[in-house]
């Protein structure tokens, strides 16, 4: 496992992994990811692939599956939630649908094939090169690239330090970073992705939706 997903796998262990499968199961996706489902589900996701990469339990896969998505791939670095997705999937009957892959998605990027719809759920501010993470995965959506990621504020920063203060005094590797949301939309306009939607999802999320650039791509922001 590479620096970027150092300590993913006690941070994001097997505790945690059961404790969000049940709450999707009971609750649903959570606000900030319902806010990205809407957004792509109104582009449109009928017989659309999807690649989720740090999908967590795998909210984003099965919701957009079942808004007639035809086939998901999973990229997950913590092989706990990988196997939660997992089972979610075959408990919903879409096992045959859905490829997992387990590891640092910067490091398979090579090897996993571009899809119309690339999500990426709360997964940028667990990694320190947000470049790569961007721009690999950018290069990878055909059509829709859908983000949530912390917005920088300074409370968000804030909560960010507490966070890994604690981290550094249960001696824990695991780090949580915050990129500017310029620099981040910057990196996917040098991929060729064009804003269509940046919201607010509360006081510590945003949510953002590009597409593949065109002539006659328009941008709309809304914030709530």
């Amino acid at each position: 496992m590479t620096r970027c997903c150092q300590g993913v796998d006690k941070v994001f262990g097997e505790r945690t992994a059961r404790h969000d499968l049940r709450r999707y199961r009971r609750r649903g996706a959570s606000r900030p990811t319902r806010v990205l489902l809407e957004a792509l589900e109104r582009e449109g996701v009928d017989g659309a692939s999807v690649l989720d990469i740090g999908g967590g339990v795998g909210a984003v896969q099965h919701e957009l599956l079942e808004a007639g998505a035809a086939r998901a791939t999973a990229v997950e670095a913590s092989p706990a939630y990988l196997r939660a997705a997992a089972e979610e999937a075959e408990r919903r009957g879409t096992a045959d649908r859905v490829t997992h892959r387990h590891g640092d998605f910067v490091e398979l990027a090579d090897a996993i094939e571009p899809a119309d719809v690339v999500t990426l759920d709360r997964v940028i501010c667990c990694y320190a090169d947000m470049e790569s993470l961007v721009g690999r995965s950018a290069d990878r959506a055909r059509r829709l690239y859908g983000l949530v990621y912390p917005r920088d504020r300074w409370w968000v920063a804030f909560a960010i330090a507490v966070a890994n203060l604690g981290m550094r005094v249960s001696r824990r590797d695991f780090r949580a970073y915050l990129h500017r949301a310029s620099a981040v939309e910057a990196v996917a306009h040098e991929h060729g992705l064009v804003p269509k939607l940046t919201r607010h999802a509360g006081p510590m999320w945003q949510v953002a939706l590009y597409e593949r650039g065109t002539s006659s791509a328009s941008s709309a922001s809304v914030n709530a």
